[in-house]
């Protein structure tokens, strides 16, 4: 997982069971359609016994760096590693949170050219990634940043490998955000996961200077609208990072 959405503006994709003051939160952020590293998104935690919705850059920054970066590829953290991992270690016991999103971009690098596609939920509801924070610096000078946690999951459609984010039932935000550090990660694992769809999108989305809803197209449907009129053309400008 190297590129997301997050489109949340639409209430009727958030389950009910989030709380209301969470969905508001979510639908005030603006819509990004190909979110990369370093970049910022939206990311639901709980602080002090409360409900917060916070802006954070993507790539977890542990505190005890001596700059606000790391040289370490963060934006993804294995789940049997996490807790044990330096990098990790606080924040799997202490910072515990969830990214909202509308799906995100996996690589197919069988074939020939690599070909991305897009995994969302089938049933085109919001989901929410198992994810870690940290805060490096002062609270009001300080980078927010986070890392998503990643696993097996059996729920990607083929050809992708089976590997991605591990979601977290709407209705279990807060016992996934508060359990035990000691009994997360079996707990993460005993909860149903989401029905998956997959559909091959265009490769313009490895430019990440691009960040529009175009890029959400199917690419049969492209092809097809190309074809009828006679259009041709290459991917120019690509940056493929994942």
């Amino acid at each position: 997982m190297r590129r997301f959405v997050q489109s949340l503006t639409d209430a009727s994709q958030v389950d009910s069971s989030v709380p209301e003051g969470v969905r508001e939160a979510l639908a005030a952020f603006p819509d990004r359609y190909n979110i990369a590293i370093r970049n910022p998104a939206a990311i639901v935690f709980i602080q002090d016994g409360r409900w917060k919705v916070a802006s954070m850059s993507w790539g977890l920054v542990p505190s005890w760096e001596k700059e606000p970066n790391t040289r370490y590829s963060t934006q993804t953290a294995r789940l049997e590693r996490s807790r044990d991992s330096r990098l990790y270690r606080s924040a799997w016991a202490n910072r515990r949170c969830v990214l909202p999103l509308n799906g995100y971009y996996k690589w197919d690098r069988d074939s020939t050219p690599r070909q991305p596609y897009f995994i969302q939920a089938a049933d085109g509801m919001v989901l929410f990634a198992a994810a870690m924070w940290s805060l490096w610096g002062d609270v009001d000078t300080g980078l927010l940043s986070f890392s998503v946690l990643t696993h097996e999951q059996p729920a990607i459609p083929s050809p992708l490998v089976p590997d991605g984010p591990r979601f977290v039932p709407p209705a279990m935000l807060a016992e996934w955000i508060t359990c035990d550090a000691r009994q997360a990660a079996r707990w993460l694992l005993r909860q149903p996961q989401p029905e998956l769809e997959a559909y091959a999108v265009s490769r313009r989305v490895a430019n990440r200077k691009l960040d529009e809803p175009t890029l959400l197209e199917p690419l049969a449907a492209l092809e097809a609208f190309d074809a009828a009129f006679d259009f041709g053309g290459a991917d120019d400008d690509l940056e493929e990072d994942d």
